[in-house]
């Protein structure tokens, strides 16, 4: 893999998708941190559907709060881990309303010192809400990474570092969301879809399926 070719997949990937997007459904920096929390080891699919049930009613920390964690159970009881995020989010709108007067923070250490929220998270939202060109790697892009030889690395931090310094500067903006579609839909686990894939030629993965 050279820079040349990284270059011709990422143009390629934009010309597919001009403007890509998370999945999550949020209308603020807030609802996408909650939603962000709640999608560990759960589909978009379903976040999607218990957040359109949860934010009409509680969408700011304090309503939130207002709901306890009893109540927030109730919303959130088809998502998996639900307990353990309905702990963390409540401890993060108290965190939130205590020190960040109810906003969500746009820097990478004050984000990661909410409960519940990771590296991998905080990535996100400095991505998506604020705009900052970072990477949060997940287990679709560290496949895609790994697999394609974009970047591989033997754990996420190594791929995300590798991915901040290989991706060309205007690409990395978007460069998180095409990665995680193109792991989600294409380049897929069990049996990835190289035939109908737009990167096939660059790619270098060696057990190419037709």
């Amino acid at each position: 893999m050279n820079p040349v070719k990284r270059r011709e997949i990422f143009t390629r990937l934009k010309n597919e998708n001009p403007h890509p997007a998370t999945e999550l459904q949020y209308s603020t920096p807030f609802e996408l941190l909650i939603a962000v929390v709640l999608s560990a080891q759960s589909t978009d699919k379903g976040v999607n559907k218990a957040t359109a049930k949860l934010f009409p009613v509680a969408n700011t920390p304090q309503t939130i709060l207002n709901l306890g964690e009893a109540g927030l159970k109730k919303y959130i009881q088809t998502i998996g881990l639900y307990h353990s995020k309905a702990k963390h989010i409540i401890q993060t709108c108290a965190l939130l309303l205590e020190k960040h007067q109810g906003n969500v923070p746009d820097d990478q250490q004050a984000l990661e010192a909410l409960p519940g929220v990771g590296r991998k998270t905080a990535n996100v939202i400095r991505n998506t809400a604020f705009g900052h060109p970072t990477i949060a790697v997940d287990t679709h892009i560290f496949r895609v990474a790994n697999r394609t030889k974009i970047a591989p690395g033997k754990n996420v931090l190594e791929v995300e570092k590798k991915l901040l310094k290989f991706i060309p500067e205007e690409f990395k903006l978007d460069a998180h969301h095409w990665l995680i579609l193109h792991g989600r839909y294409v380049c897929v686990a069990r049996k990835p879809r190289c035939g109908a894939c737009v990167i096939e030629d660059l790619c270098e993965f060696k057990d190419k399926t037709d």
